[in-house]
């Protein structure tokens, strides 16, 4: 049965092949190969909640959100609010964004931490992630699951932290025993697109100690910054309401308590 996931990744695996059809592995790998290591992400947490800004124009539960962003505008605003890292939809078809945003992002701001989020299916996609400027990436348990381990394994080779997805117990038990060290909950169900906080308060107290847990998908809240904070959550990574916001800057800030 075609589920929302299902449409997207065959969306994803079309505009990979085009990609694929124009630049080489091994050039990608040449360019990757040119970008200074990535700095030692995780050891830049704080204790106190922090906020993964993403740049999304737009999702396939709302469509167009922000159509006209400036990617490297948005990651400007989201900066001086303070925001940890910045996440940049890279996704074409349905969120509206390009590998150039990344890269404009890259060149515009050299030593923020920038995730790339979209939906990583092999290397090439792992290497293109590190050639345009990528410390961290998103892999879904939902989408490699017994892949997971193995592009665990390409994201830290090519200098990567894997932001390792995960939506129930079954994934998280994938994404502790690859030795993920950054864990998302995602409270987006990908196949019905229905958000539901109760995932987070469900699978925080299960993620291992060692790792440190992201909390995604509806955040609106400082109050719920502040309960997941509670239970254990480092990270918050958040879209829809800072492309909303009239002041993302402010919008961080309250998220995070200052």
């Amino acid at each position: 049965m075609s589920t929302h996931l299902s449409r997207i990744l065959d969306g994803v695996r079309e505009t990979l092949a085009e990609r694929k059809s124009k630049v080489s592995l091994e050039t990608l790998k040449e360019m990757a190969g040119g970008r200074k290591k990535a700095r030692e992400s995780l050891s830049t947490v704080p204790s106190t909640p922090a906020v993964i800004a993403e740049i999304k124009r737009a999702s396939p539960s709302r469509g167009w959100i922000c159509p006209d962003a400036n990617a490297a505008e948005r990651a400007g605003a989201y900066l001086s609010g303070g925001a940890w890292a910045i996440s940049i939809l890279t996704e074409e078809r349905l969120f509206g964004g390009s590998l150039s945003d990344l890269a404009q992002v890259r060149e515009a701001y050299p030593h923020a931490i920038l995730l790339r989020k979209d939906f990583l299916l092999d290397e090439y996609m792992v290497a293109e992630s590190k050639a345009y400027g990528a410390d961290l990436a998103l892999l879904m348990v939902s989408v490699l699951g017994d892949q997971t381990a193995e592009m665990i394994s390409f994201a830290r080779e090519y200098g990567i932290e894997p932001l390792v997805e995960i939506h129930d117990e079954r994934e998280l038990d994938i994404a502790a025993g690859a030795k993920a060290r950054l864990i998302g909950i995602n409270n987006r169900n990908l196949s019905t697109l229905v958000v539901d906080l109760a995932v987070s308060e469900r699978l925080l107290p299960l993620v291992p100690k060692k790792a440190i847990s992201v909390v995604e998908s509806g955040i609106s809240k400082p109050e719920q910054v502040s309960r997941f904070h509670q239970m254990g959550a480092r990270l918050f990574l958040v879209g829809e309401s800072l492309m909303d916001s009239g002041d993302p800057a402010d919008t961080i800030r309250r998220y995070v308590g200052k």
